[in-house]
């Protein structure tokens, strides 16, 4: 029997006291995430991968994600949007929405995103798409600096989680648009201006103005003593994301599958191959971070940024969403509304 806990977004032994005894937890809660198997839905997107990212990830532990389009073309941009609309009216329930990251991002400090894709963000546009989206886009990742005023109002003023991501912002930038109104920077250290100390850069200003921030925490997107450092800094705003994507021969992101990680056809480092329980699993195994903060980082945090109020928490009042892992962080099952759903074959 899972019984309710009066901390918040904590681990515990199902058998208090049994050192091999399952853990259960909140939830995972995955707000960056492309594809899963051998559907890539950022860049071919269809009711059939989202399915797939659905049982898969509740195979996961991960019952809340954002399916993720990277910057592309108006009209993969808009099959996203048809698509997601779809299957909202047919999903189980841990599809929470789209996030969008891109088109409106700094070539600069493109990454993996094809430069000749990536454009300014305008008014028309973005005003197409929210309603086109009747509501299901719910983040998108810009590059302050270089959208209008107007822009950011817009968004800010319709919902949308804005996070500040493939920028290539100043110190002084940072600081003025930070909480003003964005709340979160999207894979920090990854695709930003590094530190320097004459040339303090965008990554001190996160660490003063303390938003919300993605870490890709698999050891190769980011050291693992930078997430260590990140941490320190941002305490309870630090959260985790898988960044995961799908091996691609087609569309615009073919991504290939090295071992540890997928590359673009140049070497450029793209998605990670992340699971959120292994990233929680790295945390405690390689960061230092104990096993209960750790869980917050994959469950709480998202769930406060996404303003998902019954999320996050084994807690009373709180959704029946759960993971239950072993102290090998293996799956034992995920409980989903209420009901208990076990590993399949």
């Amino acid at each position: 029997m899972v019984s309710h806990f009066s901390i918040s977004a904590t681990c515990k032994s199902i058998k208090p006291g049994a050192t091999n005894a399952p853990f259960v937890a909140p939830g995972l809660i995955d707000l960056q995430v492309y594809g899963s198997g051998d559907k890539m839905f950022g860049s071919i997107p269809s009711t059939v991968a989202l399915e797939r990212m659905e049982n898969d990830f509740l195979e996961q532990g991960t019952t809340g994600f954002f399916a993720t389009v990277a910057t592309n073309t108006n009209d993969i941009v808009e099959k996203a949007i048809e698509a997601a609309k779809a299957f909202r009216e047919q999903c189980k329930g841990n599809f929470w929405g789209l996030h969008l990251e891109g088109p409106y991002l700094n070539a600069a400090k493109k990454g993996a995103h094809p430069a000749d894709l990536i454009k300014k963000g305008t008014v028309a546009e973005i005003e197409k798409w929210l309603t086109m989206a009747d509501g299901v886009v719910k983040m998108m990742t810009i590059a302050p600096e270089l959208q209008d005023q107007e822009v950011i109002d817009y968004l800010h003023d319709h919902g949308i989680i804005i996070s500040s991501g493939h920028s290539n912002a100043t110190y002084q930038q940072g600081k003025s648009f930070l909480n003003n109104p964005i709340p979160a920077v999207t894979h920090l250290f990854n695709a930003m201006p590094q530190m320097h100390h004459r040339d303090p850069g965008y990554i001190p200003a996160i660490f003063e103005e303390r938003p919300y921030a993605s870490i890709v925490n698999d050891g190769i997107h980011v050291d693992f003593a930078m997430v260590r450092l990140a941490k320190r800094e941002l305490g309870d705003k630090l959260f985790l994301i898988t960044d995961a994507v799908a091996a691609a021969s087609e569309g615009t992101y073919h991504h290939q599958f090295k071992g540890d990680r997928f590359v673009m056809p140049d070497g450029t480092l793209s998605g990670s191959c992340l699971t959120m329980l292994k990233a929680v699993q790295n945390c405690v195994e390689h960061v230092g971070i104990n096993l209960a903060e750790a869980i917050n980082m994959a469950t709480l945090y998202p769930a406060q940024l996404a303003k998902m109020s019954k999320k996050g928490k084994v807690e009373a009042g709180f959704d029946a969403d759960l993971i239950v892992f072993n102290e090998n962080f293996e799956v034992q099952g995920t409980v989903f509304k209420g009901d208990f759903l076990t590993k399949s074959a």
